[in-house]
């Protein structure tokens, strides 16, 4: 039985059995991680789901709004200022709202079955961290290896892995696990390699 199989079992807002927790946990660890990729399309992918009642909901829960049109604008508007005024936006407002996102799109997922909403925020902010902190040393190792007119394609990429990442942990939430796996692979590879790099500076030195 598949995921979206399994949420539709139980019903839209009808009380969450063990495993609806683990599907809503793992489709908030995806957002979370896509939120962290890049803040404002992950939202809207959510959002388009919610409003077609596609594996997830968030109507009659606090979080309905994540689902309204007037929110759904405001993210547009947002991610289109994002894009075409990269330069001009401190990387930590980026950062910020990566976790704002996350923390609301986990919060609703697991608000859809009646779970807790705090595992939601706390789910995804971890993992927005997560997925930020690989975007930015992996972005930041490219970012040197490109002349200016290619670094600036960049956010693009990252917006088109928030998109995947984000639709992936909507339908297929088991495979939120890889994502953040690899991200985490990313991570620990970026700053081995950082450390390799200082050792043999010292070595030199």
């Amino acid at each position: 039985m598949g995921a979206t199989t399994c949420r539709r079992a139980v019903g839209h807002h009808g009380h969450g059995t063990g495993l609806t927790l683990a599907f809503d946990i793992l489709t908030a660890i995806g957002l979370g991680a896509a939120c962290g990729l890049r803040p404002f399309l992950p939202a809207l992918v959510a959002g388009a789901f919610a409003a077609a009642n596609a594996t997830i909901d968030f109507d009659h829960t606090s979080y309905a709004f994540l689902e309204a049109p007037w929110w759904l604008l405001v993210v547009t508007v947002a991610l289109v200022v994002t894009i075409l005024a990269a330069k001009l936006i401190p990387h930590y407002v980026l950062w910020v709202a990566s976790l704002v996102m996350g923390g609301l799109l986990g919060a609703g997922t697991l608000s859809d079955h009646h779970h807790s909403a705090a595992i939601g925020w706390v789910v995804g902010v971890l993992f927005a961290v997560l997925a930020a902190a690989a975007a930015r040393d992996l972005f930041g190792r490219v970012r040197t290896r490109l002349d200016e007119q290619a670094a600036g394609a960049l956010p693009l990429y990252a917006e088109g892995a928030s998109l995947i990442t984000a639709a992936v942990a909507v339908l297929v939430p088991p495979l939120s696990a890889v994502v953040v796996a690899f991200l985490a692979w990313l991570l620990q590879g970026g700053r081995r390699r950082s450390g390799e790099k200082y050792a043999g500076l010292r070595v030199l030195r």
